[in-house]
């Protein structure tokens, strides 16, 4: 069964919707990269990491999100200057969505955003159980099981999805970049290379106890 799930960063002053979100429709994983951790630890939100400095992500076509209150407080961090575009809500921190440009059309959502709206569902109702675990070389103590050697199904479902939504249209309205001119519709920082530098050590790979 699909459902429309409200989207609230944590203060509330961003709120938006994910349509017809169900176990078929998404594309969910956890992901150890540093890249992830990094940008996590950069906006003080390391709380929501688990354990190995995973993740929790969904992936969604970006016609299925949409916001109808904050734009005033949405941003985008690169940590390089062709990374992903991780956008966040700039009032309490909030991730909002990772993607690329829109030639490649997906959200990734990191599910603590579907938690802050009233009456809200646990993830694993919604979405099921993740699909996925990624880029464990970069975790924090022992690799969880199944995420360092490439998972063949997993990628193939990924693939799947992304060719699917761009064959039936579901890049645009796109949340995050303006359909006739392709550009970000909000501000766009850049992290230097000493910035950079600065949150490596925060992240995997490395031991627990480091």
């Amino acid at each position: 069964m699909s459902r429309d799930i409200e989207l609230q960063c944590r203060c509330g002053k961003v709120h938006g919707w994910l349509r017809g979100a169900s176990p078929n429709a998404v594309n969910r994983a956890v992901c150890y990269c540093a890249d992830c951790q990094a940008f996590l630890h950069h906006l003080g939100r390391a709380d929501l990491l688990d354990e190995h400095g995973g993740s929790d992500i969904v992936q969604v076509a970006p016609s299925a999100v949409s916001f109808d209150r904050g734009d005033e407080f949405i941003a985008a961090l690169r940590l390089t200057p062709g990374g992903l575009y991780r956008w966040y809500a700039t009032c309490c921190k909030t991730p909002l969505g990772n993607t690329l440009k829109p030639r490649l059309p997906f959200v990734g959502i990191v599910t603590d955003l579907f938690q802050h709206a009233p009456g809200a569902l646990p993830s694993d109702e919604i979405f099921g159980a993740p699909s996925g675990r990624i880029w464990g070389k970069f975790a924090i103590g022992e690799p969880p099981p199944g995420s360092v050697k490439p998972n063949v199904r997993f990628l193939a479902h990924t693939v799947r999805k992304l060719l699917g939504w761009k064959l039936r249209g579901e890049t645009w309205p796109h949340p995050f970049f303006d359909r006739a001119s392709g550009n970000p519709k909000y501000p766009i920082t850049v992290l230097s290379t000493a910035e950079r530098d600065a949150l490596r050590p925060l992240c995997g790979p490395r031991p627990a106890s480091a």
